[in-house]
């Protein structure tokens, strides 16, 4: 176990001002994010934390993480779009995402109910990582609005958190900034946005 994790469990994730509170979303979880997590152990991964959050590696490799939200914890897959979904029970985390994918839990008693089905899962996203099998990635159809390219000329900083991100999180955000119709709308939501942006966060997180 990393001591990292157990941090991340007591604490929370650090990443707003919620951390060390009752408020903080891992609280509220905890029961569920500690069975997942001996769950996800037992299928032999090395325990990390990455980006605040637990993650776990094969061979150094990104397997899954362990994500508290408001309304509920996921185990989420990195290449989650390439395993197979026999029991249905795979969420996109955006409607666009291309190779995320997540199992939502919302009650202990039931991941003690699917636990078979969790390691299944898991097992199959090892062999995945094993093969060096890659989700093929599909060329980002949405242009930077002009709105977003002229606030990355005049901060720097902005720049470069954008281009810092993920190619999946600076996606939620092009579509996010693009699906508004008016400039002005645009230019509000950039505006609104960049604080998150600037910690290194898409639209979902």
């Amino acid at each position: 176990m990393n001591k990292g994790v157990d941090v991340y469990l007591t604490e929370g994730c650090g990443r707003c001002n919620l951390v060390g509170t009752p408020k903080c979303k891992v609280h509220k979880w905890n029961n569920e994010l500690v069975l997942l997590r001996t769950i996800i152990l037992d299928c032999g991964l090395t325990e990390e934390v990455k980006w605040s959050m637990p993650c776990y590696t094969y061979n150094n490799k990104n397997v899954l993480m362990l994500v508290a939200f408001k309304s509920y914890c996921v185990i989420s897959f990195l290449k989650g779009a390439l395993l197979k979904d026999s029991k249905n029970i795979l969420d996109k985390p955006g409607e666009n995402s291309q190779h995320g994918r997540f199992i939502k839990f919302t009650k202990d008693s039931d991941i003690v109910v699917m636990e078979k089905t969790i390691k299944q899962y898991i097992l199959q996203a090892i062999e995945i990582e094993k093969a060096g099998l890659k989700v093929e990635t599909l060329p980002n159809p949405e242009p930077i609005t002009e709105e977003l390219v002229k606030a990355m000329e005049e901060n720097s900083d902005l720049k470069r958190a954008f281009f810092g991100l993920t190619p999946g999180r600076q996606r939620s955000w092009i579509l996010h900034f693009s699906s508004a119709k008016q400039a002005q709308t645009r230019l509000s939501r950039i505006e609104k946005c960049t604080p998150k942006i600037l910690q290194g966060k898409g639209f979902h997180d």
